[in-house]
């Protein structure tokens, strides 16, 4: 799971990398919100945290912004605004949940893994005489277990959850790679290794820009 902290406190990010990473978390937090819409054009993310009160750029804002670009991934307010008047002005633009400050770290994980659940897609799926266990990572092809690589999994994994979308190649790269060097020739060497388990014409390619998957 990955998620993006859009929050002005660096020692509250720092922290908060440092333990949602024990709770097989990955999270990033630009070093300023206005940078924030760079993160989400470059990697796919679960679940956004959004704190109202920020340096430049109002909470409220930016939780605007991103929904009128039709970015749908869930967003859970973090904040110490208690206002009712504030939460209702928050989900009327889009918030998914809210939390106030100060909160518990166990009471936020579980509220993010809440919402990345809603957005997750059925734990089993069967395509011709393709079976796909989600929460095993596992890929049965007539009944026999495929054996591919972790690298491999999480690139099908991202075009499943983007069935019929374009996903492009920046956002596989940040997704697949994070910060590890990858390339447009690696993302092709392990799409062909797909096609090889996937029926015929599963995945299109779109030259320069990424794939879809069709299925």
């Amino acid at each position: 799971m990955r998620v993006l902290i859009i929050e002005d406190d660096k020692i509250l990010c720092e922290s908060l990398v440092e333990y949602l990473k024990t709770k097989d978390i990955m999270a990033d937090y630009p070093p300023d919100e206005r940078e924030y819409f760079n993160y989400l054009n470059n990697y796919t993310y679960d679940v956004i945290i959004l704190d109202l009160v920020l340096r430049y750029l109002k909470g409220e804002d930016i939780l605007r912004q991103i929904r009128a670009k039709g970015i749908s991934t869930p967003i859970l307010i973090l904040t110490s605004k208690e206002n009712i008047s504030d939460k209702e002005t928050c989900f009327r633009y889009g918030a998914d949940d809210y939390l106030t400050k100060p909160f518990n770290l166990r009471e936020l994980v579980l509220r993010i893994k809440s919402l990345s659940n809603r957005s997750h897609i059925h734990s089993l799926i069967k395509i011709d005489n393709i079976t796909v266990d989600i929460d095993a990572q596992v890929i049965y092809k007539d009944g026999a277990e495929v054996n591919f690589s972790k690298i491999a999994w999480n690139l099908f994994y991202l075009l499943l959850k983007h069935r019929g979308e374009i996903v492009y190649n920046d956002t596989i790269m940040g997704y697949v790679w994070g910060d590890k060097p990858s390339s447009d020739e690696i993302i092709r060497t392990y799409v062909k290794m797909l096609r090889k388990i996937l029926p015929p014409n599963a995945i299109s390619t779109y030259k320069g820009r990424g794939y879809k998957l069709n299925l």
